[in-house]
């Protein structure tokens, strides 16, 4: 995913930039006139007597009034945090915003305005809003301070919390938008929004010329919405931002920590490896390299299946007595076969498991012995085991 250039290119592209450049260079933040009066007037005095060092301008504390606004608390409101942020190549028709309000896992779906400005060459990547729609899109702290609104109503800028200190912006300042009106920026707050500097009136925007209805906010299910399926809808040239990036990688390694599951054979295998494998997921930690060499000790992997001396039965050699409490149905046919290899490799790994061998270590090896009581068909089965791993690595 790319991140804050390819957006703002994006952004710059579906956009209609104001034309008119301002001689001076750099953010200026605009004077009134009685403080060039008050210069003048200095001028043609008499000089005084030496006054004391002014303050710095860290220890001067503004006294004016703040601007009135709607009070503290204000209305409720139900956050809808976005999941995905993207940039369409143009406006986004109607129809399409319906099929994005319907993918699945999407709860809600808004459509704005989206341009850039430039204040004595600095742009500014901003989103024109509905102030009463776009609340609930905000972080609860955004949602519940009416101050944000109150300046979005009277029609001025709210700044992104980080664009404010890169651009070095001054709270309360005004600012000249180049070829267009001053802007008072009026607050600042973390948005949440990659690439997006700030927020402006939706009726501000229109008078700026911004692109109608090119981005897209949704809502939904944390890490769930498809990626894939909101690019195809916007077609080619949109950029798309995961906001829920976080919870995507916290699934991501909750799954990756969660143990392997027992698996239920159906069917049959094609090979007495695909068998062995298959099998040895009934016992997690069991290796499959086990149950094929207790196949190759016991009966050459089916080219020996007895009645044994003791009378052991089978591919797996099962007393009867045993299989009648550990055999399976591995094929789902509806009958334990102790005869057929396709229930009877799945009822040995049942059996091994019965007897921790997918603890491994000397768990393993107790599970080896209660299968035939030798520690020497023991070790041949764990050295077969390994040469089987070597083989098959």
């Amino acid at each position: 995913m790319s991140g804050l250039p390819s957006f703002r290119a994006v952004m710059l592209m579906v956009v209609a930039v104001l034309a008119v450049t301002a001689a001076a260079g750099g953010v200026v933040v605009l004077l009134g006139d009685d403080m060039v009066n008050t210069a003048q007037e200095n001028v043609r005095r008499q000089p005084r007597a030496q006054q004391p060092a002014s303050p710095r301008l860290d220890q001067i504390v503004p006294t004016a009034q703040p601007v009135q606004d709607f009070g503290q608390g204000g209305p409720g409101v139900t956050v809808t945090p976005p999941r995905v942020l993207a940039v369409a190549g143009g406006t986004v028709p109607e129809q399409t915003r319906h099929r994005l309000a319907q993918l699945t896992h999407v709860q809600k779906a808004v459509v704005v305005d989206a341009g850039a400005v430039k204040m004595s060459g600095t742009a500014l990547n901003l989103l024109a809003v509905d102030p009463a729609e776009f609340r609930s899109w905000t972080p609860q702290p955004v949602a519940d301070e009416p101050a944000v609104w109150s300046a979005l109503a009277r029609g001025e800028l709210v700044t992104d919390t980080s664009a404010m200190r890169r651009f070095g912006l001054i709270l309360g300042a005004m600012y000249q938008v180049d070829g267009g009106p001053r802007l008072r920026a009026a607050a600042s707050a973390p948005l949440g929004l990659p690439g997006v500097d700030g927020v402006i009136s939706a009726d501000l925007g229109r008078s700026l010329g911004f692109a109608p209805d090119v981005a897209v906010l949704l809502h939904g299910k944390p890490g769930a919405i498809s990626e894939a399926k909101v690019r195809k809808l916007l077609g080619k040239g949109a950029q798309v931002v995961m906001l829920d990036a976080a919870e995507r990688a916290a699934k991501q390694r909750q799954a990756q920590r969660q143990p392997q599951q027992p698996q239920v054979s159906v069917g049959r295998p094609s090979s007495y490896l695909d068998l062995y494998k298959a099998a040895a997921t009934r016992c997690p930690g069991l290796s499959w390299t086990v149950l094929a060499a207790i196949g190759q000790v016991e009966s050459s992997h089916g080219r020996n299946n007895g009645p044994s001396s003791a009378g052991a039965l089978g591919p797996m050699q099962f007393m009867p007595a045993t299989w009648k409490h550990y055999g399976v149905d591995g094929d789902g046919d509806g009958k334990k076969d102790i005869w057929s290899p396709y229930d009877a490799v799945p009822g040995a790994a049942n059996y091994l498991c019965a007897n921790k061998a997918g603890e491994g270590g000397e768990r393993l090896r107790k599970a080896i012995w209660f299968y035939n009581h030798s520690w020497d068909y023991v070790n041949k089965v764990m050295g077969i085991a390994d040469a089987y791993a070597r083989t098959y690595a």
